[in-house]
């Protein structure tokens, strides 16, 4: 298990999934756009050796596949994750084992969590070297500036550390920054963030906010830090519950905070209440240029880092991008815990085009009528990171959610619109999304593509067309003898249907 970014950098170089890069590029826009153009191909990881204008390397698209971010994980396939989602649920709700095998399984997920604590590094990799006062200069760091209108240079794959003035309790996120001069950065945090509440709370006490960022960690605790999932643990234990051992942890060189021993950087500063300057604009992952708003100043006076550090980073904008391969990933890990919420639901799915969480499609094994309109209503309010889903699909269990064919046929041949739509308006919504008539208010629309039953129809529904089952068995016994052993029919292209998918 690569428990560092040099480590997880192997894995993908052995597994032939890294492109080195020694030609020299520029980080202003150049490498965002040769990103880009791998990310829309599904291609390998990126390292560009060398950078204009710094002495150290930058990785992208490191995560740029689901099969890569499941690797960060430790796994080979994406329904591993629903096992691990399955351990998360359990520590959400525990419930008294009723059998012997149930308490054998709550007893295996309370040792991992015992195992997934913590550990130190007394010479931790991140301080080999330490820049302070003066010396300090964050241009040194090769931040990219992906688009045109783009304000500036940002850090996008940077864990944000704070810690609760009061009760001590860290947060880990992940916000983006922007450059602001060669020791300031603005942070951009929506107000219900971790990182946020501990900066209101330090104002209340008239206190400045620690602040501790680390770049070029293990895409794992990355992969933690972006898991909003309501459980009262750290994003530390979350991260040895993902990868199986505790996440080695220092202590910062000048502030009372824990960072991965294994970072590539660490910056360390503080934050003044009341200090703002300008952020944005940027791109952002609704596929526009977000706005202009006053965010808060972090102020640094020291940074660590290895020797011969690499700069990991990423960007956003319309799928797909990196982030869209990590939500694809969390959906999986999501499924277990929604059912554990939501009895009804088989599955559900966050398309990637969708922005992987505007539209929502969910297979229920339908039993009553109203079912499909109870279950819509239960998904956006499950979990928080449903809220500003804008559209729930509900379909049978038998539809296949992950094949946008099936769930386009089941809305067309089971919808009603007068019927098995319905509208919830005026509800808190996505500052981001500028679709809404009101920034941070908009309508949601549910859809039921189920089986309609009485008293949802007043006639009897057609039976659904399928092979005889005496006549599809013989198929498969002489399908040799037709002479189409040959044919591939295992990978279909969906341009062969009308679609011109580049």
């Amino acid at each position: 298990m690569a428990r560092d970014l040099r480590g997880f950098l192997k894995i993908l170089e052995d597994r032939g999934q890294l492109c080195r890069i020694k030609a020299l590029v520029d980080p202003d826009l150049e490498i965002a756009e040769i990103c880009n153009r791998m990310l829309q191909k599904g291609g390998p990881g990126l390292l560009f050796e060398n950078v204009k204008g710094s002495d150290y390397p930058i990785a992208i698209n490191l995560l740029g596949t689901e099969e890569r971010v499941c690797w960060a994980m430790n796994m080979e396939k994406p329904q591993e994750l629903e096992t691990l989602g399955k351990k998360l649920g359990m520590l959400q709700q525990p419930k008294p084992p009723k059998k012997i095998s149930q308490a054998v399984e709550f007893g295996k997920v309370l040792f991992d969590v015992v195992k997934a604590k913590p550990g130190r590094d007394f010479f931790p990799p991140c301080q080999q070297v330490v820049v302070e006062g003066d010396a300090l200069d964050l241009n040194q760091i090769p931040m990219i500036r992906p688009y045109p209108g783009d304000a500036g240079k940002i850090i996008t794959l940077g864990l944000v550390i704070t810690k609760d003035c009061e009760t001590g309790t860290p947060n880990v996120g992940v916000y983006r920054l922007q450059l602001q001069s060669r020791n300031t950065m603005t942070v951009h945090w929506l107000s219900v963030r971790g990182g946020a509440r501990h900066l209101r709370k330090a104002a209340e006490n008239g206190k400045k906010l620690e602040i501790a960022i680390a770049l070029g960690v293990d895409p794992l605790i990355i992969m933690a830090a972006a898991t909003p999932i309501p459980v009262d643990l750290s994003e530390w234990l979350f991260a040895g519950l993902y990868g199986g051992s505790g996440v080695k942890l220092n202590k910062c060189k000048t502030l009372d905070l824990e960072i991965p021993a294994d970072s590539e950087f660490v910056l360390e500063g503080t934050i003044t209440p009341g200090e703002m300057l300008p952020d944005g604009p940027f791109g952002d992952h609704m596929g526009y240029y977000g706005g202009l708003e006053d965010s808060p100043v972090i102020k640094f006076h020291c940074m660590t880092h290895r020797k011969d550090p690499i700069y990991l980073t990423t960007f956003s904008g319309r799928p797909p991008k990196e982030e869209a391969m990590m939500a694809i990933a969390l959906n999986r890990i999501y499924t277990p815990i929604l059912r554990q919420q939501v009895s009804e639901i088989v599955d559900f799915f966050l398309p990637m085009e969708a922005l992987s969480y505007k539209a929502a499609v969910i297979s229920i094994k339908k039993a009553y009528p109203g079912q499909a309109r109870r279950a819509a209503l239960a998904f956006w309010s499950a979990l928080p990171q449903f809220t500003y889903t804008k559209f729930v699909i509900v379909v049978d269990d038998k539809i296949n959610i992950r094949d946008p064919r099936q769930v386009v046929w089941a809305i067309s041949s089971k919808v009603d619109p007068s019927r098995d739509v319905f509208i919830l308006p005026n509800t808190p919504f996505d500052s981001l999304d500028f679709a809404s008539e009101k920034i941070g208010l908009g309508g949601r629309m549910g859809i039921d593509a189920t089986t309609k039953i009485p008293p949802e129809t007043d006639h009897e529904w057609g039976a659904a067309l399928e092979s005889d089952a005496d006549v599809a068995a013989m198929v498969d016994r002489r399908w040799g003898e037709y002479g189409l052993d040959d044919l591939n029919l295992g990978e279909v292209d969906p341009n062969l249907f009308g679609y011109d998918i580049q």
